[in-house]
């Protein structure tokens, strides 16, 4: 990163902002030519060598040094192999991808988020890291190993895990407390996180809020967690107009008009950092990162700050956001490119870059070193809330996460109608109804391209 280091609230937010590049899906889909099977598949040789490109986000120049190391002990290894890096802005990402595509200069091993392996994976335009090597999958954590298949192919997966962070629940124990709420009991389920926020609005006169508003950061994973069907079988259509989505959306609607949440955050105008670590807010982000950013920001709220495990559902789901790096179908050097991404992405090395940022291995053997389940004193909340993501991420499950389907396009139409029912503009089961068929609409749009 060329601005500061991937702390895991940034890493969140940059994992978050996959959601709003559906624009960029749509180029995509548009620009690239080709489609999937027209790119040709490499081989493997057996033979580990040649020149390679690696491409990473944003890790210059707080990382430089870590990633450097790793190249160079990867080159020592093999000593064929030269291993030639770019680290690249976040801004613009997708489109550089777009272009290097259609130039057909797309980096061997690339680092992708989510929107943008789906933008090069629909397309074929990357490996099968899983036929490469059957039995890599026991590597990573299943729940981020699974993140990487694409649906309609099958048990491909097309990308290596890199680093991931899970979500956990943050909050003010001081006004957990004045709400007359034991700190000791956060809420655990989606439904009992709304009982929690009724009650403060109803204590708090005003003085703060619950959360925030914006529909945009809770969907569709609070569907998800209730037991709403987001999408069909198949993947193919939208399903999520059903009671419980409407259910939803009445609550929202009756907590927002009783000042559960600051209004102006429907439209999500505030900083979710500042609110929190002026006091105002009782539920902080659900990211192990913003804890060390209130550690370093806000000490007097820090001292407050509490964290537990995520809230779930009846489905025990929590959501992961994860990074990866994907092989280029066609790279002329195979069997280098896979080694070094296996290279990049195993425990020793992930442990290494956890230690230096806040985030977490996808590796199974680096989530169970030590340092990952020290809780420390137990009074430290940056501590705790390390061991609590790991804990968290050794059974996460892939349907806690935001589907392929859910671009930005899809999550702004869902919430142009829910910021109406919120405000009480729209009816709840009007809403839903049409946050679907405008969903199913783009999704249809999509699948013709």
């Amino acid at each position: 990163m060329t601005r500061s280091a991937p702390t895991c609230s940034k890493l969140t937010r940059m994992a978050v902002a996959v959601l709003v590049a559906g624009a960029l899906l749509s180029t995509g889909a548009c620009g690239l030519s080709g489609g999937s099977g027209e790119v040709e598949e490499a081989e493997r040789t057996g033979r580990v060598a040649g020149e390679i490109t690696f491409r990473t986000l944003q890790l210059k120049p707080v990382f430089t040094a870590y990633v450097q190391g790793v190249i160079d002990g990867f080159e020592a290894k093999y000593p064929d192999v030269k291993v030639k890096w770019e680290d690249v802005p976040g801004d613009g990402y997708n489109e550089k991808l777009v272009a290097d595509a259609q130039a057909g200069a797309l980096p061997d091993v690339v680092n992708l988020s989510t929107d943008s392996f789906q933008l090069l994976g629909d397309r074929g335009m990357l490996a099968d890291v899983a036929k490469l090597d059957g039995a890599l999958a026991k590597e990573y954590v299943p729940g981020a190993w699974e993140q990487f298949k694409l649906p309609g192919k099958g048990d491909g997966v097309y990308a290596y895990p890199w680093y991931v962070t899970p979500e956990i629940l943050t909050y003010n124990k001081e006004l957990f407390e004045k709400a007359g709420l034991d700190p000791a009991k956060p809420p655990a389920s989606v439904e009992q996180f709304f009982d929690y926020a009724e009650r403060i609005a109803a204590t708090s006169g005003g003085r703060t809020a619950a959360f925030m508003a914006d529909p945009k950061g809770r969907l569709p994973g609070d569907w998800q967690k209730m037991g709403v069907p987001v999408l069909d079988a198949k993947g193919e259509r939208f399903t999520f107009d059903t009671d419980r989505a409407v259910a939803w959306v009445e609550r929202m609607k009756d907590l927002y008009a009783k000042g559960a949440m600051p209004k102006e955050s429907l439209l999500k105008s505030d900083d979710i950092n500042q609110l929190y670590g002026s006091g105002k807010l009782v539920f902080g982000p659900g990211s192990p990162g913003f804890v060390k950013d209130i550690k370093q920001n806000a000490p007097q709220v820090y001292a407050n700050t509490q964290v537990a495990g995520a809230v779930t559902g009846t489905l025990g789901h929590i959501g992961i956001y994860a990074q990866s790096l994907g092989i280029k179908k066609d790279t002329k050097h195979l069997d280098a490119a896979t080694e070094f991404a296996k290279w990049v992405t195993n425990g020793p090395n992930q442990v290494a870059f956890s230690k230096k940022a806040t985030i977490y291995p996808s590796n199974a053997q680096g989530l169970a070193d030590p340092y990952f389940a020290d809780k420390g004193d137990g009074k430290d909340a940056e501590t705790l809330a390390r061991a609590v993501g790991a804990e968290q991420l050794k059974t996460a499950q892939l349907d806690a996460n935001t589907p392929v389907q859910w671009t930005s396009q899809v999550g702004d139409a869902v919430v142009r109608e829910m910021q109406k029912a919120i405000k009480g503009e729209q009816d709840p089961r009007t809403a839903v109804r049409k946050a679907q068929e405008e969903a199913n609409k783009l999704l249809a749009d999509a699948a013709r391209k």
